[in-house]
């Protein structure tokens, strides 16, 4: 059989590994052509337009420069956003911004390579490509290029987006950003060449990502000025130690800022893709260096719901103990929630917007306790989107071949999906009573208030992937949408119908005034008429189209 040749491949001399490079990289670009663009202007674009709630929350000098020496003497809030390096209104938007942009930029990454490294190996299209003109390094050159151009994306969005406050510092943080972004990119690659699945890839990545943050957090909170080993130890603490914007006003340190520390981006991404390249050079096309360990001759799962619990249990358990760990440090900031407050009403205002009209503590707890549970919605949406995954991977047919219906073979993952969002919010919530100290039952009866909304958007994942299963992703914009209206809409005081796009606004904010049943009960019907309407909708379309 003639093997088909790639348009742009080339056959001979030392370019032969990397053959086929164009051809793949405009295909990953094609097929995430929605996704990066979706995570660049959001990502990028909070970030970009972080300025103008600044200025209206903080708009003179004195009320920045107070800001600034409340939170950098705030060891919690430290811990979470890291140290002010300048009161100007840049430097806030760099301290504000800067950490979770970062690890949002390790996350972006870490999917883009996975997907078109270890995920095409796992359901087989990457022998399929192999068998034409491709190098065997051409796949993760071409996922590490595609990953570089959205990191590229998110820097010059960033980047134009500040530049009114300062073109170096603008400048500095795009670059930081980006940078960062490309380093967990080169992590994720050699992840992909480790593991046999792109679940476990994930994993492991988005654990590095983790303890990258937790070192941060922990170098943070014991040093008001980016100093301490564990700060450096993490490529989140380069980011803040960049310190962009420090010519414009600085607070701690010496002014200026610290180009020098991008060239240690550089280097670490460098010796990781030499390690990725040598390890990719050194394995055949859908093996790993961990071995797979085999299961047990007799199999120990007698129903579709046990092996959707054995397929999602590890993920579930690290958003678990994620939830529990967030929920402390939020519940620890809440006695700081003043600090950042001072007198400044428009921030009180913007703190009351977020979690009801209660005082400023119960708004504050109200407020994270809203968070978690937006955040418990990307929870509901990964594990649908599991549904999804098996159908197109083909593991479901054999499955459904056997006296297994479709209804109760996705049941068995709607019970992790939605059991699942329930568990992690209380976890969250509990956390938050913790780090708090007291009123526990308060916050856990808030945190299951959370759950009609989480419910809602998670079954219309599950609609979209019922009826359209090639749109199913989509889901993931729609609770980034949703996300984005509770995060920056307070700020930004959006109008009131466009706050209404996301099912969070109905809902009572807790702990504060007596619940309000009717927003609660209509959404927990709606997502239940969702998830029927999902149903029936499975049972009628053929699998895999």
């Amino acid at each position: 059989m003639t093997a088909l040749a790639l348009p742009g491949t080339a056959r001979t001399g030392g370019s032969r590994q990397l053959a086929g490079t164009g051809a793949l990289l405009r295909l990953a670009l094609r097929r995430d052509r929605v996704m990066l663009p979706a995570w660049v202007l959001i990502v990028g674009g909070v970030v970009a337009t972080g300025s103008g709630a600044l200025k209206t929350l903080y708009g003179t000098a004195a009320e920045r420069a107070e800001l600034a020496r409340s939170m950098t003497a705030n060891s919690s809030l430290r811990s979470l956003y890291g140290p002010v390096f300048s009161d100007s209104v840049g430097g806030l938007v760099a301290w504000r911004y800067g950490v979770f942009g970062a690890a949002l930029a390790g996350v972006m990454s870490m999917l883009v390579v996975i997907r078109h490294t270890r995920e095409e190996e796992e359901t087989g299209r990457q022998e399929l490509l192999s068998s034409a003109m491709v190098g065997r390094r051409a796949p993760l050159t071409a996922a590490l290029l595609a990953a570089l151009v959205a990191n590229v994306a998110m820097a010059l969005v960033v980047t134009a987006g500040l530049a009114g406050e300062g073109a170096a510092g603008a400048l500095a943080f795009g670059l930081s950003i980006g940078a960062c972004g490309m380093l967990f990119a080169t992590t994720a690659a050699i992840a992909a060449q480790l593991t046999e699945s792109a679940r476990l890839a994930r994993g492991l990545t988005t654990a590095v990502v983790g303890l990258a943050f937790v070192l941060h957090a922990a170098g943070d909170a014991a040093t008001d000025d980016g100093s301490s080993v564990l700060t450096w130890l993490s490529p989140v603490g380069w980011t803040e130690n960049v310190r962009a914007f420090a010519s414009t006003g600085t607070v701690v340190g010496g002014s200026g800022e610290r180009w020098w520390v991008l060239l240690l981006f550089v280097a670490a991404t460098a010796v990781q893709g030499v390690a990725a390249y040598t390890l990719a050079g050194r394995r055949d096309v859908g093996m790993s260096f961990l071995p797979t360990r085999p299961g047990p001759a007799a199999g120990r799962m007698g129903t579709a719901g046990a092996l959707a619990v054995r397929l999602q249990r590890g993920t579930l358990l690290g958003w678990c103990l994620g939830f529990l760990v967030s929920g402390a440090v939020f519940g620890g900031m809440t006695e700081g929630a003043a600090d950042l407050v001072g007198d400044n009403e428009q921030a009180r205002e913007i703190f009351q917007r977020l979690g009801g009209q209660s005082g400023l503590t119960q708004a504050f707890l109200a407020g994270m306790v809203g968070v978690l549970g937006m955040v418990a919605a990307l929870y509901g949406v990964a594990s649908v989107l599991r549904l999804n995954g098996e159908e197109s991977a083909g593991r479901a047919e054999p499955i459904l071949a056997n006296a297994v219906g479709r209804v109760r073979w996705a049941a068995g993952h709607l019970v992790v999906a939605y059991g699942g969002a329930a568990l992690v919010v209380l976890l969250g919530s509990a956390g938050l009573a913790l780090g708090y100290g007291h009123r526990a039952p308060e916050l856990l009866g808030a945190g299951l208030v959370q759950l009609p909304a989480v419910w809602t958007l998670t079954g219309v994942t599950l609609l979209l992937y019922a009826v359209a299963p090639r749109a199913a992703t989509a889901g993931w914009a729609v609770a980034g949408v949703c996300l984005a209206i509770g995060w920056i809409g307070p700020a930004l005081d959006l109008p009131q119908p466009v706050m209404d796009l996301s099912p969070f606004t109905h809902l009572p904010k807790l702990p504060g005034p007596p619940v309000q049943w009717f927003p609660v009960v209509l959404l927990t019907v709606v997502a239940a008429a969702l998830a029927a309407a999902s149903l029936a909708a499975l049972r009628r379309r053929d699998l895999a189209t």
